[in-house]
């Protein structure tokens, strides 16, 4: 099988992560034709020894990071400017952006992540918390814990202000929950499903969501719970025991995407 063959159904994938990057899809075209000129120019720079999805993205980052030009406002690069999420996610240092995209949005695992990256796993996380912190500070929030085992709920606080966010109240059952919600709005909600007091995390997140949206992420040793396939499934989904990496990434991710749709949204009228 030829290389054009293997990478042709990658390329709507990497056009989404150049789009992505640049804030701009002609921008963003600019950049995978570059990438392609690259590998017709000199083959043998293509990573033959990697997958070829991984290795047409490691082939773009690559000529990404060479081209002066990705220093400069995308509105000189080609058409209009981006819409305010991209521009927010434009913000971002090249790098963690980058480590950010690969994970959150293209899916690739942290190996994968970080054979395109040319770096460490280690150093791949490194770089998503560093996306997660400077995301934090465009859009820091209050967050609502609801876990009811206070090591754990200490763990999820440390972690939620180490990436700038702050903590309104750790609720341990229902009842407080559902309190913590009336006395301050939170932006976010870390939840377990399973309560000191034999209550449900998920019933007071479904009480709490009749009232208004705000982003779910939920955190429990009882995922089979939630995944069976009966009714809608929660977007944003972490097991215990937990890796710290994961939540991190996680809940900027969650607080990413629910911003660009909250703002798409609004855009089209949507919101009251």
């Amino acid at each position: 099988m030829s290389l054009a063959t293997e990478i042709a159904p990658h390329l709507p994938y990497l056009r989404r992560f150049a789009r992505s990057m640049c804030g701009n899809q002609d921008s963003g075209d600019a950049y995978v034709v570059h990438a392609l000129e690259a590998i017709i120019a000199d083959p043998s720079s293509f990573p033959a020894d990697l997958n070829p999805k991984i290795g047409i993205y490691k082939t773009f980052v690559r000529v990404w990071n060479s081209i002066h030009v990705n220093t400069l406002k995308v509105e000189l690069l080609a058409g209009p400017g981006p819409a305010l999420p991209d521009r927010r996610l434009e913000a971002i240092t090249p790098r963690p952006r980058q480590a950010f995209l690969l994970v959150a949005v293209e899916g690739f695992n942290p190996e994968e992540a970080a054979a395109i990256l040319d770096c460490s796993v280690v150093e791949l996380a490194g770089l998503i918390d560093d996306a997660g912190r400077e995301i934090a500070a465009q859009m820091v929030t209050d967050i609502l814990i609801i876990e009811d085992e206070p090591i754990i709920a200490l763990d999820l606080e440390v972690l939620v202000e180490g990436l700038g966010h702050r903590v309104c109240h750790v609720a341990r059952t229902h009842r407080e929950a559902l309190a913590a919600v009336r006395k301050a709005r939170p932006g976010m909600i870390l939840a377990d499903i399973q309560l000191a007091d034999g209550s449900s995390g998920l019933e007071a997140v479904n009480e709490i969501l009749t009232s208004f949206e705000i982003p779910v992420i939920f955190i429990t040793a009882y995922p089979e719970r939630l995944l069976t396939g009966t009714r809608p499934e929660p977007t944003f989904l972490i097991s215990k025991p937990f890796q710290p990496d994961t939540v991190k990434a996680t809940i900027s991710q969650a607080l990413f995407f629910d911003t660009k749709a909250r703002l798409k949204d609004e855009k089209e009228g949507k919101v009251a």
